[in-house]
């Protein structure tokens, strides 16, 4: 399995201090930025566009990790891309057609991956996982922090790392000291918290996640 990465959720930082959060949560020891992209029509909030993505870029060292929650996130693949995101993720259940956003990803430098919600079986995703470079489970419901972790999708994070052994499989959604234990033994490589490593000490929030 690839190793562990801890992608702290800029969504939940402090976004009045975000050049300052990005700098200390990466001081704390995080691998990747995950950046929630909400439309306010695939999902019901509204988040950040490309602009906020390239101010936060301004600032980071490490990969943006770009989760497209969007009805038709192939007409923004090159303004992420522009904007410096290194990984961008569509979801499964969006309106895009799937291969050629994929491959247009790609195109633009960027490493393309797959999103899918709790309700939505490893079928749908199985025809590319030789295309994406990153699988994201969502544990919760795409929209808004601070949800409860849905241990069912735990199934879903199984059927994919025996099916790819070497992807990065990333786990989104509920996730604290306690519930990463079943994430990681699923085979989750890459975890995303937000309301738990912006919610204390961001270094021992982030120890305690890779020593869980």
């Amino acid at each position: 399995m690839p190793e562990l990465k801890i992608a702290p959720s800029l969504l939940s930082c402090d976004f009045a201090r975000i050049g300052e959060e990005v700098r200390a949560i990466e001081a704390a020891g995080a691998d990747l930025l995950h950046v929630d992209v909400m439309d306010a029509h695939f999902v019901p909030n509204l988040t950040i566009g490309p602009p906020v993505v390239k101010a936060i870029k301004s600032v980071a060292t490490k990969p943006l990790d770009c989760h497209l929650m969007m009805t038709d996130p192939q007409r923004y693949v090159e303004a992420f891309a522009e904007a410096g995101a290194d990984y961008l993720t569509i979801h499964i259940e969006s309106n895009a057609p799937i291969g050629d956003t994929l491959a247009d990803i790609r195109k633009h430098g960027v490493k393309p991956g797959l999103v899918v919600n709790p309700d939505t079986t490893i079928e749908a995703v199985k025809p590319w996982l030789d295309q994406i470079d990153m699988l994201l489970v969502m544990s919760v419901w795409p929209g808004f922090g601070g949800q409860k972790f849905i241990a069912k999708v735990l199934e879903t994070v199984r059927a994919a790392r025996q099916l790819a052994p070497e992807l990065d499989i990333e786990i989104d959604g509920g996730i604290n000291g306690e519930t990463i234990h079943e994430a990681v033994k699923a085979g989750a490589n890459v975890i995303v918290a937000g309301s738990y490593v912006f919610g204390g000490d961001y270094a021992e929030r982030i120890k305690s996640l890779r020593v869980a």
